[in-house]
Order: C-alpha cells, then sequence, then structure tokens
C-alpha cells in the first residue's frame, strides 16, 4: 500500500481525542488570543510527545496548552471545525471526537455551553466538507465522581443531537476502571452506549471490567493480545477494539510495531478500527497508521477494506449513516 492508496481511500475514524489533536496553527492562533506568543517550532516541541516517551502519564502531559485553548466558546468551536476540516482532506467519512467537557469549564463555561460550541464547529466542518461527525463525552479518570455524573446528565440532552455516546479516559494505572461502576450504570439507564479506554497500560483485568460493565467497545485493547478467551468473548459480542498504533508504541503499550495485535485481532474476528488517538501528540494521520500497519506488513488494501467494515459496524452513528458509509465501497 503507498500513500495515494491510504490518503484516498475511505476511512472511519472513532478514537480521537479533540486536545490532543489541535493542530499547531490552531493552538498558535488560540494562545495569541489569550495574549501567550509560541513560534510553530516551541508549539510543537511541547505539543508533540516524542517516540521513546517514558509511560501514558509523560504522554498526557502534552495536553495542558491545548487545553487552555479550550476555555472559551470560539476556541472550542474553531478546534472543532479545524479537525474535522483536516480529517475530510484524507477522506475520513465518519469521525467520532472524543472529549472531557469538564476540562473546559475553569473559566466559568457550563457544560451544556462546552457542548453546543463543539458541536457547532463540527457541524460546520460538515457542511463544509460532507464529513459526518459525533460527540463521545468523556468521563475522566481523575476526576470525582459527581462531577462525571453531572457532566454525563448534560451530555444526555445531546444524544442523538451531536453526542452519541461516552468513555471513560485518563490514565487506567493509577485510576482503576473498577472504581467508575457508577457512572456506566448512569449510562447505560441513559441508554447511551459507550467506550472505554481500557488494555492500554498492560492489564487485562481492566479489559475485563469494561467488559463487565458493557462496553461496546474498548479504547486501545492492546493487553487483549495473547488472551483467547478475552479474543473470543469480543468477538461472540461483536465488542470492537479501536487500535492506535503510533499512539501504543509511545505510552510503551507495545515495544515494536512488530508486535502489533492487529492481524491476531482480526484473525479471533474481533472488529477493529485503526485510529490515530491524538493526531498532533502523535504527529499522526489516519493516512499514517494504515501506512505504519503496511510497512510492517500488517496491511493491504483487502485488510483496510475489512477494518472499515468492521469501524461501520462498531461506530455509534444510526443505521441510515451506516449504510451510507458502506455504501463508499461501491
Amino acid at each position: 500500500m503507498n500513500r495515494f492508496v491510504a490518503y484516498n481511500m475511505p476511512k472511519i475514524e472513532l478514537h480521537c481525542h479533540l486536545d490532543g489533536s489541535m493542530s499547531v496553527d490552531a493552538v498558535q492562533r488560540l494562545l495569541r488570543k489569550l495574549g501567550e506568543e509560541y513560534s510553530a517550532e516551541e508549539l510543537a516541541g511541547r505539543l508533540r510527545a516524542p517516540m521513546d516517551c517514558g509511560s501514558l502519564a509523560e504522554y498526557l502531559e502534552r495536553f495542558d496548552l491545548p487545553i487552555r485553548c479550550l476555555q472559551d466558546a470560539d476556541g472550542l468551536r474553531e478546534a472543532a471545525r479545524d479537525l474535522a476540516a483536516a480529517a475530510a482532506k484524507e477522506n475520513v467519512r465518519y469521525l467520532e471526537v472524543r472529549f472531557a467537557p469538564s476540562f473546559s469549564t475553569a473559566q466559568g463555561l457550563s457544560v451544556r455551553t462546552v457542548l453546543e460550541s463543539v458541536r457547532e464547529g463540527l457541524s460546520a466542518a460538515e457542511q463544509e466538507t460532507g464529513i459526518v461527525t459525533g460527540i463521545l463525552a468523556c468521563g475522566m479518570r481523575n476526576l470525582d465522581m459527581e462531577t462525571n455524573l453531572a457532566m454525563l446528565k448534560v451530555a444526555r440532552e445531546f444524544y442523538g443531537s451531536g453526542v452519541v455516546g461516552c468513555d471513560l479516559a485518563g490514565d487506567e494505572r493509577a485510576y482503576a476502571t473498577a472504581r467508575f461502576a457508577d457512572f456506566f450504570h448512569r449510562a447505560k439507564e441513559y441508554g447511551m452506549p459507550y467506550t472505554i479506554h481500557a488494555g492500554e497500560c498492560g492489564s487485562r483485568e481492566e479489559i475485563r471490567t469494561a467488559l463487565d460493565f458493557g462496553a461496546s467497545r474498548i479504547g486501545h485493547g492492546i493487553a487483549m493480545k495473547g488472551d483467547a478467551d478475552l479474543m473470543r468473548e469480543c468477538a461472540a459480542k461483536r465488542i470492537g477494539v479501536e487500535l492506535c498504533p503510533t499512539s501504543n508504541l509511545q505510552t510503551k503499550a507495545i515495544r515494536d510495531i512488530a508486535d502489533y495485535p492487529l492481524a491476531e485481532f482480526l484473525a479471533a474476528h474481533v472488529p477493529v478500527s485503526v485510529n490515530t488517538d491524538n493526531r498532533t501528540v502523535s504527529g499522526t494521520t489516519c493516512t499514517d497508521e494504515f501506512l505504519r500497519l503496511s510497512e510492517a506488513g500488517m496491511m493491504n488494501e483487502r485488510i483496510s477494506e475489512q477494518v472499515y467494515r468492521d469501524s461501520v459496524e462498531m461506530c455509534f452513528a444510526p443505521d441510515d449513516v451506516k449504510h451510507r458509509l458502506l455504501s463508499a465501497l461501491f
């Protein structure tokens, strides 16, 4: 697979964080409005995690500056529009954008205004480019349950009107998934589907807990590698895994791309999608992710079509949108 093919083929992205995917130009513009001046080179150094990043915790340090840009409605709208437009340029047909609304309330915005602003930005990009988008509202592991539940209550009001589901994100090594039973119990009561970051830090128990909590998808899920029982359960229940190769290399979820479990998951009939995680923090695009796997001998056009089909099946879009997305292959 060459870059031309990877760039132009239709793609679905299901695991993409808004704050970690703000372009250097967008962050520079928004910080300038706050009276903070950075060169593009300086910002790139502060926003992008190195390939030899020591851990997930070190990787997450790169989000401080972007989150400062997401404290007003204009910044949220601009960041969302910018991200979706960039994805559309590389033929991403459907994009689920995830972020933590609670992280954008430090200067007085309400969760409702935060969600409205991101929805407006994504809608603008949809009108400009034809991409279809959805919001995944993230609860955060390092926030208290009251804050996460309050966010979820507001996100429910947007479900079916911008918001397509929810997620739990953050450092799973420091904050175990088992602590968040109430969050997912409430999401289930609201009828909202959810994905859970799990198995990014080597713990199969995190994946097991996510499955027990009723996750429709697993974010990263790398620790499932080699566990026939977990793969069998995901395959039987059609629980998809959101793979993010470059990010997983940076955070040491895997040590070498040769060890990446894409083929293993596909052979076990586990639905998979290929994603960026954080386009700027990881310095990547969907095209780059497919090329990285292709260069490792794991991706070709036939497999990319299977990944596309799996991704449509996994996504939280309505059935009519899924039918339109599948028609892109014919």
